[in-house]
């Protein structure tokens, strides 16, 4: 069984007891949360495709923690000016352990 989902514009494929890393959610470690916008369900060879969303369905997950992504450099110029500039960004992650896909 497995569901796919949206969350901060991008999709996810998830299965129960998989851990998946999005965007930086609220909530402490251990708290739950609930992805309402279940694109797919597959169950049993079946698949349940949404317009745009699945009525009803939802998939439950528990916070595990929230790390930061690795850090990216961004390098900007500006040729025969001598203009140049370095910035980086590292993203806050939440990591997310699925509990079930409930339909």
């Amino acid at each position: 069984m497995y569901a796919i989902v949206q969350n901060g514009g991008h999709q996810l494929k998830v299965e129960p007891g998989a851990t998946v890393t999005v965007d930086r959610m609220a909530g402490d470690a251990g708290a739950e949360v609930t992805f309402d916008k279940v694109l797919l369900v597959a169950k049993d060879g079946e698949v349940t495709t949404g317009t745009p969303f699945v009525n009803g369905a939802k998939v439950l997950g528990v916070v595990e923690d929230h790390p930061r992504g690795p850090k990216v450099r961004v390098f900007t110029s500006k040729r025969r000016k001598q203009v140049r500039r370095t910035l980086g960004f590292r993203a806050e992650l939440t990591r997310v352990r699925i509990t079930s896909i409930e339909v």
